[in-house]
């Protein structure tokens, strides 16, 4: 197994894996802890648009999918606080609207059509050393931001009327959240997809969310979760030749059902213990 180590790809899909599961740990527990997990989809969706219209200008299409979804999360967030649309609305317009966009202009560009696949399922096996620069400060920004404004950020994923009682600056707090949630969606894309990040994002969380209910926990559970999952994936898929995204995403499958068991016999255990103590009393 060790011998992997000797390949540069393999040593980058390592770091990638790694870095992605800091970055979707932290954000991805703000966005359970705040029941955004739908908002999180649109922006996902809504990036192939930023894709297509990059491809057709001859941009980098990661930089072209990180505008579009950062505009889109403003987007969200101002149609769904400002005007009578509902979020749902709102983002499904979104979501729809940026993968029509992606579609037509990819068909527009010139030439053959690029393959997309990469984009669409993930290839944490061709992630390059630009790739985990830029990933790697996006993790120094967000790990940043959430240890400076933790008390911040969890009074308005749990209570945003405290928050505005106490002069706290909500609108802007979530403004910039959502486009590091944003940024968190488009730097992952590589790892496992479009189709598949918004499971990045929300599985190791929701796994964390078994064994705790601090905010601050379930990030570091979320970030070990994720490491595990993910480095479990990209071995398996390695050795049998499938899809790295989608196998990464079934190691979190499985590890939420190992939890899911033993939060149950767990439980089952203290109920046990507590029946004894009071038969015996």
């Amino acid at each position: 197994m060790l011998h992997l180590f000797e390949y540069e790809f393999f040593r980058n899909a390592v770091w990638a894996a790694l870095l992605a599961s800091v970055t979707c740990g932290i954000t991805g527990s703000y966005i359970v802890a705040k029941r955004m997990v739908f908002i999180s989809g649109g922006i996902t969706h809504a990036s192939f648009g930023g894709i297509g219209i990059a491809y057709f200008l001859g941009f980098n299409p990661v930089a072209g999918a990180a505008v579009f979804s950062i505009l889109s999360a403003l987007g969200i967030e101002y149609v769904s606080g400002k005007t009578n649309v509902r979020e749902d609305s709102a983002i499904g317009i979104l979501w729809s609207l940026g993968m029509a966009l992606g579609i037509i202009f990819v068909f527009m560009t010139p030439g053959y059509a690029p393959n997309l696949m990469s984009y669409l399922f993930g290839s944490i096996l061709t992630v390059g050393k630009t790739d985990l620069l830029l990933m790697l400060g996006l993790s120094a920004v967000i790990v940043g931001f959430f240890a400076r404004f933790y008390h911040t950020i969890l009074f308005i994923s749990f209570d945003e009327e405290y928050a505005r009682a106490h002069r706290i600056a909500v609108g802007l707090f979530k403004y910039i959240l959502i486009s590091l949630v944003a940024l968190t969606i488009v730097m992952n894309i590589r790892i496992v997809g479009i189709i598949l990040v918004i499971s990045f994002l929300t599985i190791p969380q929701s796994t964390a969310n078994l064994f705790t209910k601090n905010l601050r926990m379930m990030m570091i559970y979320s970030i070990i979760i994720g490491i595990t999952g993910s480095l479990t994936g990209i071995y398996i898929s390695y050795y049998l030749d499938i899809p790295s995204g989608a196998t990464i995403i079934f190691a979190f499958v499985v590890l939420f059902g190992l939890a899911k068991i033993i939060q149950v016999l767990r439980t089952r255990m203290l109920i046990r213990r507590q029946v004894n103590q009071l038969s015996n009393q």
